[in-house]
């Protein structure tokens, strides 16, 4: 039976739209898929109401060319379907492509549309996100409070398109020295954790950019969100932290991890807030929730055992 494509584009985010649609049109041609679907996302619609056409046209294959904000816009409607969600990852983060071995190479990618594996995996839902600006309140990487969002914030697109993921850290270091403030955190109903922390990050899978192991047993199938919380006072905690990270020692006095099926994260001020990478409306509150198996993606055939195993 012949499936059917549909290419959802940030256009912001590819440098030559015409060739990348050439591109895309005859790989999948080669492959014997007819002609897709092809829509452009708008500073208005970053991806819901495209995805909402795809769905309604009844595609297979939903393939994404953005980043994690058009990502995260296009799984929230796909999220409950049996269309599929292929990443092109063509912007700054593409964290959910990176923690699922998906390259930034489109024959690969495309390749993955058509031959790869099917891979049901969670997504998180956050309660009162700031739908007005597009954001659907869905995120398949993770959703943050504090410090992480207040970066996000400090970056230019400019400085994003230019020197890629490293432009995020030479705008946290603008950041790093605002003051831990009072947070509440409950997980699944019980009893309130009280921290004064930097952030608190509510993850689905556990790399950061550039590979950084915030979270290295977090993985995006298994019916829980990953919580992480950071407490740093002063850079020498935040060299200690992001050493302990990268080294993957577990025993950081300025990090906490937990595992939860809903958290809610209270301050007594508003926090710069963030769903994958793009910023939502600050707030006094962050409460996420997972939606198990929600969300059909495209990912890399699982190496088979060898003979005999």
């Amino acid at each position: 039976m012949t499936q059917r494509a549909a290419v959802i584009v940030n256009p912001s985010k590819v440098i030559d739209l015409d060739e990348r649609r050439k591109e895309i049109c005859d790989l999948l041609a080669e492959a014997g898929w007819p002609e897709p679907l092809w829509l452009t996302t708008t500073p208005e619609d970053p991806g819901c109401g495209m995805a909402v056409q795809a769905v309604e046209a009844a595609v297979d294959v939903v393939l994404t060319c953005g980043g994690d904000g058009t990502v995260m816009a296009v799984a929230s409607v796909l999220a409950g379907t049996d269309v599929a969600l292929a990443l092109v990852p063509s912007g700054t983060g593409n964290l959910l492509a990176t923690n699922l071995g998906v390259t930034r190479d489109v024959r690969a990618a495309v390749d993955l549309a058509v031959r790869g594996d099917r891979r049901r995996i969670d997504v998180g839902i956050v309660d009162g996100a700031d739908t007005s600006t597009g954001h659907p309140g869905t995120f398949t990487v993770m959703a943050g409070m504090g410090f992480d969002a207040e970066m996000l914030d400090a970056t230019p697109d400019t400085m994003k398109r230019r020197f890629g993921w490293p432009a995020y850290v030479v705008a946290g270091l603008r950041t790093l020295r605002r003051k831990r403030v009072p947070m509440r955190i409950r997980l699944d109903g019980g009893t309130w954790l009280r921290r004064r922390a930097r952030t608190v990050l509510v993850a689905n899978v556990g790399r950061l950019q550039g590979g950084i192991p915030l979270l290295p047993d977090a993985q995006p199938d298994d019916g829980w969100l990953d919580v992480a919380i950071l407490t740093p006072r002063d850079l020498t905690d935040w060299m200690r932290l992001g050493w302990g990270v990268i080294m993957r020692r577990g025993d950081s006095r300025q990090l906490e991890t937990f595992r939860a099926k809903k958290v809610e994260v209270h301050s007594d001020r508003e926090q710069a807030r963030e769903l994958d990478g793009d910023v939502v409306a600050p707030a006094r509150m962050l409460v996420a929730t997972i939606s198990p198996a929600a969300l059909l993606l495209c990912v890399p055939r699982a190496t088979p055992p060898p003979p005999g195993a």
